[in-house]
C-alpha cells in the first residue's frame, strides 16, 4: 500500500493495481457479471442496476435523467411512478430488459452503453458528474474506517469477486481478477487519473503520482 497522510485522513492506495495495465474492456470481450458468460448482451457490470449512495445522489440522478435527450436513452419510456428507481426507497436503479434502466442495448441507434454517460459527453461534461458513484468508481473500491486515534483510513483498492458477496462465487467473471483486462496502454494511475482525483482530491492525487513516478 502507498500511504498519503492528509491530516484527518490517511489514504491507503493499492500500489500493485495502480501500477498495473488494467483497462475496461466493455464491448471488447467483457463477459459480464451473470452466472454465465454473456458478452453478446453488452451488459458489463450493469446487470444488477446501480446502487445509490444516499438520498442526495438519488435526487441528482433523477434530475439529470429528466434532461437526457430521448434519442440517447433507449428506455426513457419506462420511467414510472418510482421514477428511474426499483422502488420507493430510491436506493437502486430500475431493471429494464435485464439490466439498468440507463443501459442502451447493442444496436441502439443513439449509442450503446450508459445513457447518463452518453448524455454527459453530449453536454460537454464529465460522466463522473452524471453517473452514480458506484458506476464511475468501478473497478476502484473505497473503504472507510475510523481509527481509535481519530484518524480515518480510506483504502482505495481494486474491486474483487469477494466484494460481490454470494453472487461473486458464481459470477462468470470479475474484471479485476485473472489477466483478461490487464491489456491497457497506460498504468491505472494514469488511465483512471480523473476518477482517482475525484475520489481523493487533487492534492492527494498529485502526491500519489509523485510516489509512483
Amino acid at each position: 500500500m502507498v500511504e498519503i497522510d492528509d491530516g484527518d485522513t490517511l489514504w491507503r492506495f493499492e500500489r500493485s493495481f495502480l501500477e498495473s495495465r488494467w483497462t475496461c474492456i466493455w464491448g471488447r470481450g467483457c463477459l459480464g457479471i451473470l452466472d454465465h458468460p454473456a458478452e453478446h448482451l453488452g451488459q458489463g457490470c450493469c446487470s444488477v442496476g446501480a446502487e445509490l449512495a444516499d438520498a442526495e445522489e438519488a435526487m441528482t440522478v433523477s434530475a439529470l435523467a429528466a434532461t437526457i435527450p430521448h434519442h440517447l436513452w433507449q428506455h426513457h419510456h419506462t420511467v414510472d411512478g418510482d421514477d428511474v428507481f426499483s422502488n420507493g426507497e430510491r436506493n437502486n436503479t430500475k431493471l429494464v430488459a435485464g439490466a439498468c434502466i440507463f443501459l442502451n442495448l447493442p444496436g441502439f441507434e443513439g449509442g450503446e452503453g450508459c445513457a447518463l454517460h452518453l448524455a454527459a459527453l453530449a453536454a460537454g461534461e464529465s460522466p463522473i458528474d452524471w453517473k452514480p458513484s458506484v458506476c464511475w468508481q468501478l473497478p476502484l473500491r473505497v473503504e472507510w474506517a475510523m481509527q481509535p486515534d481519530g484518524i480515518e483510513h480510506a483504502t482505495v483498492r481494486r474491486w474483487t469477486r469477494a466484494d460481490w458477496g454470494e453472487e461473486g462465487t458464481t459470477m462468470a467473471w470479475c474484471c479485476t481478477e485473472g489477466d483478461r483486462a490487464y491489456v491497457g496502454a497506460q498504468r491505472v494511475i494514469d488511465s483512471l487519473a480523473e476518477e482517482l482525483e475525484a475520489i481523493s482530491g487533487q492534492a492527494v492525487y498529485v502526491r500519489l503520482r509523485e510516489r509512483l513516478s
